[in-house]
């Protein structure tokens, strides 16, 4: 009867090697880095960004109207200010400008070349 249970330490050693092979799998595919995004899932980014900036822009101009009995003004007004605001973003998305508060904050911009550097000083 003995014979006919398998040994612990064969089982123990198979799975040992099944999670070292799965571990190795899953270390590689970490080391090739974050996934590039797709060019469908970049244009709904971008699209989504603008999309959404046009539609706070449109909400409150009409909220405003509504307020203040100004109509179609504050919808015009809202309309052009979501219009900046999703361009904006879009660009913000792209990477066209910068963050909004690197420049106050006096750090360079990401990717920059460091405007302080101190070691091409002219005579």
């Amino acid at each position: 009867m003995a014979a006919d249970k398998p040994d612990p330490a064969d089982d123990l050693a198979q799975r040992r090697e099944r999670l070292s092979a799965e571990l190795a799998r899953i270390e590689a595919s970490l080391q090739q880095g974050p996934r590039k995004s797709t060019g469908w899932g970049e244009a709904t980014k971008i699209a989504s960004e603008f999309v959404a900036g046009i539609v706070v822009g449109v909400a409150l101009g009409l909220l405003f109207d509504w307020w203040f009995g100004t109509s179609p003004f504050g919808l015009i007004v809202g309309l052009l200010l979501g219009f900046a605001a999703g361009t904006l973003n879009v660009l913000r998305a792209q990477g066209f400008v910068a963050e909004a508060g690197a420049k106050l904050r006096g750090e360079p911009p990401k990717g920059a070349v460091n405007p302080t550097r101190t070691d091409d000083k002219a005579d």
